[in-house]
């Protein structure tokens, strides 16, 4: 349950149904289930396997594998997570605004956008995100006990909310088409690059394949866990949250609105979830009520994926010598004045939520180059395979690896390509909000700043020998 809750989040329920909508529906589902299986699954079980091995954060999982030299490694796949975390709160924030609003009749007003206007990058955004911070922290503060009763309640619920939600999307009249849409492939579609590619880029942003989060969360499995079927399940548990979230949405999209279905779903993340959902539930039979459901699923889904962040930078602290009192305590003062920016302006937050979302890609990278420098086959047989695994991984997990290296490197020359600006000025413009000059200086600032204090990360985490290396003598 809290391996499921720390994948399942915002990006299921409100990014899924637009990118499958913008890129032919029933065409993108193949080619999200192939990269689910050629991207998520590998690289989960890579993050189960090593996180169950060496059972610290992402720098001291580099340095069990690899050595000291590596420290820098884990240290981007941290960071990258954290840096998320910092405007994650704000969009937990928006949801519970959101929740409350449609409790007490505020949306969805009479002309789209009106209340999300007022609110966004406003001081009630602001408030929200302390509120979304203080939650993470109350759950991470009683441990992992504290993380195991929450998902016990959290998922269940938001599962249930969600297949609710499903069933009356598809009651609906017109719903149908709805379906029709989300189901039926146009096979002739899939010779375009960009529906994989998008694909791919779903899958690396909704599973927490490469994120870190799983290492973190392994820290408290029993030992005799069976790392690679509980794999195979967070994946497909995940990928199913996604798909009842994209019938909910457009069923109800092709149900109320046909007209216009092309210009909701293409409204962005925000203005789906924000400006056009309350409107659609706004013309249904007991709208009002379906729509409290929807956004305290949000509220739900971020809930249990913003717990897994911070307990991911406490375990990074700990791991320094940080007792966790005191780090919980840094993690929640920094999370919340670092959130602030995006709290207080929507165009900081896209551009950290572009640069840090196309790090993930780099995170990728680095774990399929671990395990490459480590030994496929070597990684497969004494970390994966082990005698408690129901399931044994065979040789393609070998070559899914060496493909989750040239993946990485696609998507983030693909994410290059798509902001390219008119001439070199504007492309490598740091101050833009979306150009590849903003997100090569933000990387070139933290991979200078981790490479050179490599040394004293790996020495801060570094407690045993990496795994194959002999022990030091006494």
């Amino acid at each position: 349950m809290a391996m499921l809750g720390m994948a399942v989040g915002t990006g299921n329920i409100w990014r899924f149904p637009r990118i499958a909508a913008s890129n032919g529906g029933g065409s993108f589902l193949v080619a999200w289930v192939v990269f689910l299986l050629l991207w998520s699954v590998p690289l989960i079980l890579v993050e189960f396997a090593l996180g169950k091995a060496a059972r610290r954060g992402t720098i001291g999982d580099f340095v069990h594998l690899l050595g000291k030299p590596f420290a820098w490694m884990g240290a981007w796949v941290g960071w990258c997570t954290i840096a998320i975390m910092f405007y994650y709160t704000v969009v937990m924030g928006w949801c519970i605004r959101y929740f409350f609003a449609s409790v007490t009749g505020e949306i969805p007003g009479a002309t789209p956008g009106v209340f999300w206007k007022s609110f966004a990058s406003s001081g009630q955004a602001l408030a929200m995100h302390a509120v979304a911070m203080t939650l993470g922290i109350i759950v991470v503060a009683r441990g992992v006990r504290g993380i195991e009763k929450v998902a016990r309640v959290l998922i269940p619920s938001l599962v249930v909310l969600v297949v609710v939600l499903a069933i009356r999307a598809v009651t609906l009249p017109g719903a149908v088409r709805g379906l029709n849409f989300l189901f039926t492939p146009d096979w002739s579609t899939l010779a375009d690059y960009r529906i994989w590619l998008q694909a791919l880029t779903q899958n690396a942003w909704d599973t927490g394949a490469g994120w870190g989060l799983i290492l973190t969360y392994c820290v408290y499995m029993r030992q005799k866990e069976d790392t690679t079927l509980n794999a195979f399940i967070l994946g497909f548990g995940n990928n199913a949250i996604s798909l009842l979230a994209g019938i909910m949405v457009l069923c109800t999209v092709f149900a109320m609105r046909p007209d216009a279905a092309s210009e909701i779903v293409g409204a962005g993340n925000e203005g789906l979830t924000f400006i056009w959902v309350p409107q659609l539930f706004a013309t249904m039979p007991g709208g009002r009520f379906f729509m409290a459901l929807f956004f305290l699923a949000l509220v739900f889904a971020a809930w249990t994926s913003l717990i897994s962040m911070i307990e991911l930078a406490t375990r990074v602290l700990m791991d320094a010598g940080i007792g966790r009192g005191r780090a919980i305590a840094w993690v929640g003062s920094v999370g919340f004045l670092a959130g602030v920016p995006s709290a207080l302006s929507l165009e900081f937050f896209a551009n950290q939520d572009f640069v840090w979302g196309v790090g993930l890609m780099l995170s990728g990278f680095f774990f399929a180059f671990a395990v490459l420098r480590f030994g496929v086959t070597r990684f497969r047989e004494e970390l994966m395979n082990q005698p408690d695994s129901g399931i044994r991984i065979g040789r393609w997990w070998d070559w899914a690896i060496v493909l989750c290296l040239v993946e990485a490197v696609v998507l983030i020359v693909w994410w290059f390509v798509q902001v390219r600006g008119e001439g070199w000025r504007t492309t490598l413009d740091p101050l833009a909000t979306f150009s590849i000059g903003t997100v090569l200086i933000q990387w070139a600032i933290v991979l200078v700043a981790f490479l050179a204090a490599n040394r004293w990360l790996g020495a801060r985490v570094s407690k045993e020998p990496a795994i194959g290396e002999a022990a030091p003598a006494d």
